[in-house]
């Protein structure tokens, strides 16, 4: 087991005592450091998905070689919801899923997306930022949508931005992965900096919206929860 977390806590807590951990944990965020692009190797990805009625999730991760794209290993599990529904605390409701799955991988990601946000969040630490912390590896949240804070649209072409800022604090970025489509939204989990950041998740995104190893996670978290994995 490569991918052991160096910090572990209790998930199934109140919303109140889930919230207090968020900000504790929150002291552990490193968020300044640029990545060193020329020793990254390995890129992860990874999302999860629900059973109709959530009785049930079905977390995904897949990794691929960087800066080729070429798929590497993949793996799934499935596990009882555990935690409601609760904006700002998807962590605790997602990340045991997600880290059960990442424990069993056999290769070790220099970098992780994960389907979500980082400190573009309403305590600065969202699921991409908590999972960083207790793994001690570098993370970064990809949304299809914004929890907090507002944004210019970017301009129309592949690679555009525009800052997301939150209490007037840029927390991250609406990155346009190509051309017209809508952006997706780009901020900091742990071990990295906003322009490394915004630069690995174009740097994935082939023909689609989202990055190619967040979009495989979520083929094939679909597929297990379809019974066809």
């Amino acid at each position: 087991m490569k991918m052991k977390p160096r910090i572990t806590h209790r998930f199934k807590v109140t919303p109140k005592a889930a919230a207090k951990l968020q900000e504790e944990l929150k002291c552990r965020l490193e968020t300044g450091r640029p990545l060193e692009f020329d020793e990254v190797g390995l890129v992860a990805g990874a999302d999860v998905s629900y059973l109709r009625g959530d009785e049930r999730m079905f977390a995904a991760v897949s990794v691929f070689t960087y800066p080729d794209m070429e798929p590497v290993e993949s793996r799934w599990g499935s596990t009882p919801v555990g935690f409601p529904y609760i904006p700002g605390l998807l962590a605790f409701r997602e990340a045991p899923a997600l880290l059960s799955v990442l424990r069993r991988l056999a290769c070790e990601p220099d970098v992780i997306l994960i389907d979500g946000h980082g400190v573009a969040h309403p305590r600065g630490f969202g699921i991409a930022s908590h999972i960083g912390v207790l793994l001690g590896v570098p993370t970064v949240g990809v949304a299809k949508s914004v929890l907090v804070g507002e944004y210019v649209m970017p301009a129309r072409r592949a690679g555009s931005r525009a800052p997301l800022v939150y209490n007037g604090e840029t927390v991250g970025l609406a990155v346009r992965t190509r051309d017209g489509v809508k952006p997706v939204f780009v901020s900091v989990g742990n071990l990295i900096d906003l322009e490394s950041a915004a630069r690995i998740t174009l740097s994935c995104c082939g023909r689609y919206r989202q990055p190619e190893p967040i979009r495989a996670a979520h083929r094939l978290s679909n597929v297990a929860r379809a019974g066809r994995a």
